[in-house]
């Protein structure tokens, strides 16, 4: 990651004002007699929870002006961490209302109120298969595409409930100004779920790409070429990625983010797929002409030529390359003469993807290119084994701790690399890391 810490600061203080904001409405004005404290601190994780996923809309939806300067991996992981803690208090309210009080198990009886009953129960389950799903999707055996729309709707569901329970229950939510505030509140996060999954396919339909072409790369990845029509291009910056859906609509379930492989020079965009999961194994008998639509680009994970007179260092595993190759491939479109280190591993050589190319931008750029491999042939002398700290030792500059550093790869590699770099002076400023695990 790379993040500031006065934008990181800024971030933070703006996410807890506004997830605070439910919490916070509910003490202003005038407030109904205390009741005893766990009764009140049971209430208050409620309203925490319902703050806390509310925001979760901002996080999770890809608004420009909330993801401005941070990087996928960034937004992924704290989406996954604040997202587990908001579920964990909306379960904590009615354990700790109960505890305080069990004559309040008359709200989950539908004898007394079968509408309240029936929305706090679909609330409760909907919490815990949310925990469940998101926890153990694979071992659930959940396609990416189906646990996509599952997490949504139960995320929709839990927040809409919420609300209405927090302004039905009329205690800390009386008065017409409390409710509209708060209605006002968590409706906009529910409105920002709705742009991002109706309106901006909408306003995608007028602007459909088509693929050009398909052609298979090494280690069973595959580049798409896409065609955006006469006189259109994807202003983008290379590093940065898409949001891509294929085929007839751009509402369809099967919307994956991939980083673009090709340089902003070339009219053609081309991305570059490992086939993983269930969609990317597809990816191999996409037809040409085929409709795409493309959202973004997103991500902070860029390079351009002269941004660091001194040079800069990659470091890739496997289809972690992509966008490496766009930044490479930038560079030597824009005649870039800093010098730049790749030390890139791999299964073995057979499965160097772009290796030819490489060695091609090698001979025009001032790169040096440090293969790693796994499983070493017979005669191979280079790098064999994972990319560690002998590695970094023996092929980094020794004025390493100035450089960026970009770091792109399963999380297995990246947990082992980053302390590394930092251990070598690397500051959290300089160093640009993106980790890939949504198959």
């Amino acid at each position: 990651m790379n993040l500031g810490w006065l934008r990181a600061s800024a971030w933070w203080l703006a996410f807890l004002l506004l997830a605070l904001a439910p919490l916070g409405l509910a003490l202003l004005g005038d407030l109904p007699q205390a009741r005893p404290l766990l009764l009140e601190s049971g209430v208050m994780l409620g309203l925490l929870g319902l703050g806390v996923l509310s925001m979760q809309a901002v996080i999770s939806g890809r608004q420009r002006w909330f993801a401005r300067g941070l990087g996928q991996d960034d937004l992924l992981q704290f989406h996954r961490q604040i997202g587990l803690f908001g579920l964990l208090l909306v379960l904590a309210h009615p354990i700790t209302v109960l505890l305080a009080d069990s004559r309040l198990v008359a709200y989950l009886d539908p004898r007394v109120d079968v509408l309240r009953a029936l929305s706090l129960t679909v609330v409760l389950l909907a919490t815990l298969t949310l925990v469940a799903t998101s926890l153990w999707r694979l071992q659930l055996g959940l396609s990416y595409e189906r646990w996509r729309l599952l997490h949504g709707l139960l995320a929709l569901a839990i927040v809409a409930l919420g609300l209405g329970h927090a302004l039905l229950v009329d205690h800390y939510t009386a008065g017409f100004w409390k409710k509209a505030a708060l209605l006002l509140l968590v409706g906009g996060s529910l409105c920002l779920v709705l742009d991002t999954r109706l309106r901006r396919p909408w306003r995608a339909r007028r602007r459909p790409w088509r693929v050009a072409s398909v052609r298979p790369e090494r280690d069973d990845c595959w580049t798409i070429g896409l065609a955006g029509g006469p006189g259109r291009q994807l202003a983008f910056q290379p590093g940065q990625y898409v949001w891509l859906t294929l085929g007839d609509s751009p509402w369809r379930l099967q919307q994956h983010p991939f980083t673009i492989a090709s340089s902003p020079a070339v009219s053609e965009l081309e991305i570059t797929i490992k086939a993983l999961g269930d969609f990317t194994r597809t990816i191999a008998g996409i037809k040409p002409d085929t409709l795409a639509w493309l959202e973004g680009p997103y991500g902070v994970f860029t390079y351009r030529a002269g941004m660091s007179p001194g040079g800069a260092v990659f470091i890739a595993g496997g289809v972690g390359i992509t966008p490496v190759m766009a930044i490479l491939r930038s560079l030597r479109d824009n005649g870039a003469r800093e010098p730049v280190w790749l030390i890139y591993g791999s299964e073995c050589w057979n499965k160097v993807v772009f290796r030819e190319e490489l060695e091609a931008l090698a001979s025009s750029l001032d790169l040096t290119v440090i293969h790693v491999l796994d499983r070493a042939h017979e005669g191979w002398d280079g790098e064999t084994g994972h990319i560690d700290s002998g590695v970094l030792e023996r092929h980094l500059p020794a004025h390493l701790a100035d450089l960026p550093c970009y770091l792109c790869g399963p999380d297995a590699m990246a947990d082992a690399i980053e302390p590394e770099l930092r251990r070598r002076g690397v500051p959290a400023r300089n160093l640009y890391s993106e980790r890939f695990d949504l198959v």
